[in-house]
């Protein structure tokens, strides 16, 4: 595989593949379908994931190592069960890698688009990229699928009816519903809470739902303070003498990336995690990098069931094997979200037995799918919007071997912790999550 590098602004690592597989049969669980492709086709991917900066090492590069361990898998026939295909209905899956952390996020898809020509974009961890870009796919007409960033506003508020984006993981009200159900169940006292979030959409869809969840299962519980640092700020000092002032009994904190390694090691530092139960809803991405510096008994997510809260199956072990083997460490949940998105583009276009474009669009809509986390169903925004089953657990380190693991995990059925299809989030969670299904 060749690889050249570009401009930093529309920053690319253009890869391709010259050589083409027979197409074999793809078994999908309701029928046996034939997928067609042309010898030699190829479908011109463009991949949008932080490549630079502070949200490279947690999220960006995981999220590129997924992509091009999945790739050469995909092309090769070489996932397990059924995807043991090649390709995209036949087709070989040619990438260029573009870096999120751009000033000109919209021009950058733009070129992909109008320049380089892609088929179809898979990107954004942010959701700042998220609300930018999507409206931006449905102008151009371009199949685009967000497969990481969490706002409920992408869909709820943005783009409202929308043609050509999807988004194959949950969004950020899965995350909060859960982590609120998570303390609950797990005995942690929930009469005071306290939040520190980005000052943007993520920071504040995610505190909103958190807090008004937790109002809804203990009606009495009262928000002690509530702290939105800006961005990638690094500096968090006043936030922790605030949250150590008014003493809560819990503090969320939807922090992610170099923000968030950034708060554990400040916090820890001044004593704040041995004062309050921490939940950290995406804290799944720095516990085997941070490893003792992560404070025991911190409360755990993935932002879905990624990583170590990954369900066993014959896909996850072959995914963590592959990761492990080719990159030396262990996927997070950016990487898992990587995989699922490129295998629900897989599972559509050998569904429709093509990769043009609106045959993609029409087999992806209200598909459902098994990734390394398990089943994935577009369920809502007209089936533009995944859910699945999310998990928590207790974060504890052992000294002796070094290891970091999850502890007390619990495990929530998607029809648990989303709303369910044409009811807003915020709607839903103050409705007392009617119609929600908790076995």
């Amino acid at each position: 595989m060749k690889n050249r590098t570009l401009s930093r602004l529309g920053t690319v690592f253009k890869s391709k593949t010259a050589m083409a597989l027979a197409v074999s049969v793809l078994c999908l669980p309701a029928a046996v379908l034939p997928v067609s492709a042309q010898e030699d086709e190829t479908v011109t991917v463009g991949f949008v994931t932080f490549l630079s900066g502070g949200a490279a090492g947690p999220f960006g590069i995981p999220a590129r190592n997924a992509a091009e361990l999945m790739i050469g898998a995909i092309n090769a026939g070489d996932v397990p069960g059924q995807y043991n295909t090649p390709g995209f209905a036949g087709a070989m899956i040619d990438p260029i890698f573009v870096d999120e952390a751009s000033d000109q996020r919209n021009a950058d898809f733009q070129r992909l688009v109008q320049r380089d020509e892609v088929d179809m974009v898979v990107g954004y961890i942010s959701s700042g990229s998220c609300l930018s870009i999507a409206p931006e796919a449905e102008r151009l007409e371009v199949l685009t699928v967000l497969f990481d960033c969490g706002t409920p506003q992408v869909f709820e508020e943005v783009v409202t009816d929308p043609q050509y984006t999807f988004r194959t993981g949950g969004h950020a009200t899965m995350d909060s519903v859960a982590a609120a159900r998570y303390l609950q169940e797990t005995g942690v006292d929930i009469s005071s809470i306290a939040g520190i979030n980005q000052n943007y959409a993520w920071g504040h869809d995610s505190w909103r739902d958190f807090a008004a969840s937790i109002m809804q299962l203990d009606p009495g519980s009262e928000v002690a303070t509530e702290q939105f640092p800006r961005i990638y700020a690094g500096q968090y000092g006043s936030e922790v003498s605030a949250l150590l002032t008014n003493r809560p009994n819990v503090v969320h904190s939807s922090f992610w990336g170099g923000d968030m390694e950034a708060f554990i090691i400040q916090g820890q530092g001044r004593g704040l995690f041995d004062r309050a139960s921490v939940v950290l809803t995406t804290g799944e991405t720095a516990m085997h990098r941070l490893g003792a510096q992560m404070p025991e008994g911190t409360i755990i997510g993935a932002r879905g069931p990624h990583g170590d809260l990954a369900p066993e199956s014959e896909l996850n072990t072959w995914f963590r094997d592959a990761y492990f083997e080719r990159f030396g460490t262990l996927p997070t949940y950016p990487a898992y979200k990587m995989a699922q998105a490129l295998l629900g583009l897989k599972s559509a276009a050998d569904l429709a037995g093509t990769i043009e474009r609106d045959a993609v669009i029409d087999a992806l809509r209200g598909l459902e799918w098994e990734g390394p986390s398990g089943t994935v169903t577009m369920a809502l925004a007209g089936g533009h919007q995944a859910i699945q089953d999310t998990a928590y657990g207790t974060y504890h380190f052992d000294p002796e071997t070094g290891t970091s693991s999850l502890l007390n995990i619990i495990r929530y059925d998607a029809e648990c912790v989303n709303p369910p299809a044409g009811v807003p989030s915020l709607e839903w969670i103050e409705s007392g999550f009617e119609g929600a299904s908790c076995e």
